[in-house]
């Protein structure tokens, strides 16, 4: 009997390996989907769902009560017409075009040193990186005191140094944006070391020991092999930089509130004005619409840039 059930299982012919393939490929796929799936959920709820709306809502007029009625291209003709929405614009350009240079050299500067064998470069590179995950709230209110045109320490150290009439700061429609750029890359800066850092490991010893043998001096190393190796890090931090300096809010709503007058106004703020001050949702869509369009433009001309420049 066990001779007849060895033979008849002898007999069987193993599953075809096609199957089993087809099997392990499907496993495979629902345990990828497994994965993904709730972040896609999250990103179609809490992103793509909004951004439908927004879109929609930019051609309507809606007040959160009653009707969104559509009214085409009006709110964007209202936007070409709109002193402070002109403001903003030039504004939100006027900071980045100081904050994204300008937090890019003290990154870089600050990655370069900490990237050698120091003591205790561990808690530098930490005490760095710490403004970054530092409140908002606390950042505006310390920097606020230190501002302070009559009892601040920076215009204290001003006059010690013969600086008779230092400058206003936060009270001065001239050096207010300055100021929150100061503190914007201050913050900043400790984040986008760590990406020069990640960047500054991926270059070559042996091509700055070359340039060393052949008589470089620093700044030739610096330029001719430190900079051609790290232009993927350089354009990747340079286009989160322009994206995240376009939609600055948070820092100049609690530093300034866009003031003295509209001196700091941005596109975010005037956005939040008029959709959760005023209740002009539509409008206030049509100009998140205007400001995506802005950072989308800029975006392709970088990629579009960096594309020549590595051809």
């Amino acid at each position: 009997m066990a001779t007849i059930t060895a033979t008849e299982a002898a007999a069987t012919p193993p599953p075809p390996a096609r199957r089993r393939r087809s099997k392990l490929r499907l496993r495979n796929t629902l345990i990828g989907w497994s994965f993904i799936l709730p972040n896609f959920l999250g990103f179609g709820l809490l992103t793509l769902i909004p951004i439908v709306v927004l879109f929609y809502m930019a051609f309507t007029n809606w007040n959160v009560f009653g009707k969104a009625d559509w009214v085409g291209l009006a709110n964007f003709e209202r936007l070409i017409g709109d002193g402070s929405f002109r403001i903003s614009v030039v504004n939100t350009l006027y900071y980045s075009v100081l904050h994204i240079p300008l937090t890019i050299a003290v990154s870089l500067g600050l990655a370069l040193l900490l990237n050698n064998k120091l003591r205790g470069v561990a808690f530098f590179r930490t005490a760095a990186f710490f403004p970054y995950i530092t409140s908002i709230v606390a950042i505006a209110v310390v920097w606020n005191l230190l501002f302070s045109p009559e009892y601040g320490p920076i215009n204290e150290f001003l006059r010690f140094i013969g600086i008779q009439n230092p400058p206003g700061w936060l009270t001065s429609p001239e050096w207010a944006m300055p100021a929150v750029v100061i503190v914007g890359t201050w913050r900043d800066m400790g984040y986008y070391m760590i990406l020069f850092l990640a960047g500054l490991q991926t270059v070559p010893r042996e091509l700055h020991e070359a340039a060393r043998v052949d008589g470089a001096s620093v700044w030739q190393r610096f330029v001719n092999v430190t900079l051609p190796c790290l232009r993927p890090t350089m354009f990747f931090v340079t286009v989160m930089l322009t994206i995240n300096s376009f939609k600055i809010f948070d820092l100049i709503l609690v530093m300034t509130d866009g003031g003295p007058g509209q001196s700091t106004l941005v596109m975010s703020q005037f956005i939040y004005r008029k959709g959760f001050e005023e209740s002009q949702f539509g409008y206030a869509s049509a100009a998140a619409v205007a400001l995506f369009f802005m950072c989308i433009i800029v975006t392709i001309l970088q990629f579009l840039w960096n594309k020549k420049r590595s051809s």
